[in-house]
């Protein structure tokens, strides 16, 4: 069952006399209780796409069509007072960067109460008592007094599991976990996701994994929907997508990390296109080795190949 679904969204950014198109009928799905991984360069939309599902976007951007549907009611419709209450309560954000998501002026516990207080309508004892039980829940030692503490005081790991106490702290069924593991050691990395997934089986939480380390997705997701210059170009589960890749472009990321089953590192050809930059036909065309002339002038649309997995490739007859 989908409790999240990204349905045909469009978004773009207005300048003084232009408007440039960052999303182009972005749709993907996210199953209760499970990971979808959302992959691609840096620049390709994944983050714009979260913040749409947040509507935390900039005062330039605009979601000109779609829907966003959570529990099957659109949240694009919803007031700024209804929105205020899913979002955090709802569906929780891990930022990219977990050195500064904590404000360095209010001790950790003081900024989960404020957390709790908002969306859980605890205060007192109450709210410092879940306040510990959600330290607990992400493993930070001597959870009573560290909350005392300042985020001047934590590792960035310990800063990483603060804000994930956040969410779990409001019950949140939805976390959106935006690079999660950055700026991190490799073992500290493993810790962050291993919580993740424990969050994820206790709690029946979904998780939208934003990345762009392929070897993180393939240890810590069900299903990859893979973006490139704005578009989804292939969703899949994650088993099929790496046993059997359909896009050009998944095949070409697939290719140019260490593996065991490609003997030799490639590159993927040129640029992404920058966001003024206008491409007719299929985004990725003047970067692919199997570009037609039908790739220079027509769109290709996501098309079930086989049950479950779609990719967006004239390659498959569409």
């Amino acid at each position: 069952m989908s409790i999240l679904e990204v349905k045909n969204l469009n978004l773009g950014f207005a300048s003084e006399d232009n408007f440039y198109q960052a999303l182009f009928d972005v749709s993907f799905s996210l199953e209760k209780g499970q990971t979808l991984a959302l992959v691609g360069e840096s620049g390709c939309g994944k983050t714009m796409s979260a913040m749409s599902i947040l509507n935390l976007l900039p005062k330039t951007a605009k979601i000109v069509s779609g829907e966003i549907l959570y529990n099957g009611e659109n949240i694009l419709t919803k007031k700024a007072s209804e929105m205020s209450k899913i979002r955090g309560g709802k569906i929780a954000l891990i930022p990219q960067d977990p050195m500064t998501s904590l404000n360095p002026l209010y001790t950790v516990g003081e900024q989960l109460l404020e957390v709790i207080k908002i969306h859980k309508n605890l205060s007192g004892k109450e709210a410092f008592n879940q306040a510990i039980e959600a330290f607990d829940a992400v493993q930070i030692p001597d959870a009573k007094s560290r909350l005392n503490n300042y985020p001047h005081e934590f590792s960035g790991g310990m800063k990483q599991r603060a804000v994930i106490a956040m969410a779990l702290a409001t019950g949140a069924e939805i976390i959106i976990a935006d690079e999660p593991t950055t700026a991190l050691d490799v073992t500290i990395q493993a810790q962050i996701m291993k919580l993740l997934n424990e969050i994820k089986q206790n709690n029946q939480t979904s998780i939208l994994l934003i990345t762009h380390d392929l070897a993180l997705v393939s240890e810590n997701s069900q299903n990859i929907a893979v973006m490139y210059a704005g578009r989804i170009v292939e969703h899949a589960s994650t088993q099929t997508f790496f046993s059997n890749p359909n896009h050009p472009y998944s095949k070409a990321l697939l290719k140019s990390i260490p593996s065991s089953e490609y003997s030799k590192l490639e590159t993927i050809k040129g640029q992404p296109p920058a966001l003024s930059q206008i491409i007719e036909g299929c985004r990725f065309h003047p970067r692919c080795d199997y570009c037609m002339e039908k790739c220079r002038l027509d769109i290709p649309l996501l098309k079930e190949i086989i049950p479950n997995h779609y990719s967006a490739c004239f390659l498959n007859g569409n």
